[in-house]
């Protein structure tokens, strides 16, 4: 059928420039507690959806706090769909410290610059430029496609996933799998070896709070019952711990593969596997595993005391903890060893780690469409160390993958960009995106 061999028209790759940069050009800083409007954004997808004749739907749990939902039919209505979801919220970026301002869109070189420029609102133009593609040409997946673009992943997401996860379930019915966030995009280890690692994994998300109660009293007095000290012992525990190795079957077959890519003979199912000693023979390339073969705490933010010749009677330390598939009770059996009798620790944020195959039909779609557009590449499963909207999803019963492929130049640190200064996407990775992406919509 031609819709098979059709790629994305001209239109469709000058759209994702202009619209990656004018998405930049909206605010939509997610400072946390609720400091967000991405009603702005909202409002600029859904009415390219809806001038390209697709039907959006808003939703809100707070006002200002938007979401879209959209539907494209399939040509089989028997087929199971599937949720394409990105978000439009980004972390706050101070113009001091950029090269251009943050939220310019500036477009210059062949390449966009601003805050969201990898996370993710070059994800969001590129499927709004690919689903407009379609409706021009009078293309139809196979499968329907549910679009979904959420407020609030950049926090506790909800407002976002967590709302239409839990109050429009219906809006995702029949969806089974899931792509998003950061997958897909090429990793340069050495030169001339370009990696491509698709999401099959999340480390699930164990955000802390550290409590220590002590005696309030003068500055210059004995005090044993110290709260300050109390908790500074606790974090610096917490901080100095190393974690026992356990290893997903995501993050197992990673390290399978780029043992096999780079001619190491070693069994990763053996029992007496010394993780450390693999990473070190896979060189950089242990980037993509080494903050998964673990789960992880590191302390983030400390708050205590009024004057400096006072000793609070209370102090609080935040914990950005990070759990494995499996791993969830002897993380909490940790903290508790860890914290102490002294520091009470409770989930501030909790959600759970992911799991997807890497031997199913949607992972070697995944990877062809990759291996169409970038045959010399390798393309790998990987466990994401952070988390995504998949795993609100996931209580619908929806597999997640991580999918917005990017082919990048080895110059470019795509790791560093997240939530990173001076962050920028060049033109011909968008191009890359929106031509695998066609491709592997309309074959899935």
């Amino acid at each position: 059928m031609a819709e098979e061999v059709r790629g994305p028209d001209t239109t469709a790759l000058d759209e994702v420039v202009t619209f990656t940069s004018e998405l930049i050009r909206i605010d939509t800083t997610n400072r946390g507690g609720g400091d967000c409007r991405e009603r702005p954004a909202a409002e600029y997808v859904a009415e390219r959806l809806a001038d390209a004749g697709i039907e959006p739907t808003l939703l809100e749990r707070t006002p200002g706090r938007t979401n879209v939902v959209a539907r494209i039919p399939g040509t089989d209505p028997s087929a199971e769909a599937l949720l394409v979801h990105g978000h439009l919220d980004v972390v706050p970026a101070d113009p001091a410290e950029w090269s251009v301002h943050p939220f310019s869109g500036e477009v210059h070189d062949g390449v966009v610059w601003g805050r969201g420029a990898v996370d993710m609102k070059n994800m969001d133009a590129m499927v709004l430029a690919v689903v407009r593609s379609w409706v021009r040409h009078g293309i139809r997946p196979r499968r329907d496609i549910v679009l979904a673009y959420t407020a609030d992943e950049e926090a506790s997401a909800e407002d976002g996933s967590d709302f239409l996860a839990d109050r429009h379930a219906a809006l995702f019915e029949g969806c089974t799998e899931g792509i998003s966030e950061s997958g897909a995009f090429s990793f340069h280890p050495q030169p001339g070896t370009t990696l491509y690692p698709i999401a099959a994994g999340e480390r699930g998300t164990a955000w802390l709070k550290l409590t220590a109660r002590g005696r309030a009293g003068h500055g210059s007095k004995v005090n044993t019952a110290n709260a300050v000290t109390h908790l500074a012992a606790a974090v610096a525990r917490i901080g100095a711990h190393t974690w026992p190795v356990r290893l997903t079957t995501t993050v197992r077959a990673a390290l399978t593969e780029l043992a096999a890519l780079y001619g190491v003979d070693v069994d990763t199912s053996a029992p007496d596997l010394d993780v450390d000693v693999l990473l070190d023979k896979l060189g950089p390339a242990a980037a993509l595993v080494e903050s998964t073969v673990r789960n992880s705490a590191n302390p983030t933010m400390l708050e205590a005391g009024y004057k400096v010749n006072v000793i609070p009677g209370q102090a609080v330390a935040y914990v950005d903890g990070r759990m494995l598939t499996g791993g969830e009770e002897e993380f909490a059996a940790t903290m508790d060893l860890l914290t102490g009798p002294d520091v009470e620790w409770e989930f501030h944020h909790r959600e759970v780690p992911l799991e997807a195959p890497v031997d199913s039909p949607t992972f070697a779609k995944l990877r062809a469409a990759v291996e169409r557009f970038d045959p010399a590449g390798h393309v790998l499963p990987f466990t994401m160390s952070g988390g995504t909207d998949a795993k609100q999803f996931s209580r619908l019963g929806i597999t997640g993958y991580g999918f917005s492929p990017l082919r990048l130049p080895p110059d470019l640190d795509y790791g560093a960009l997240f939530h990173g200064v001076d962050e920028r996407v060049p033109v011909d990775a968008l191009h890359f995106g929106v031509r695998v992406l066609d491709h592997y919509l309309k074959s899935a």
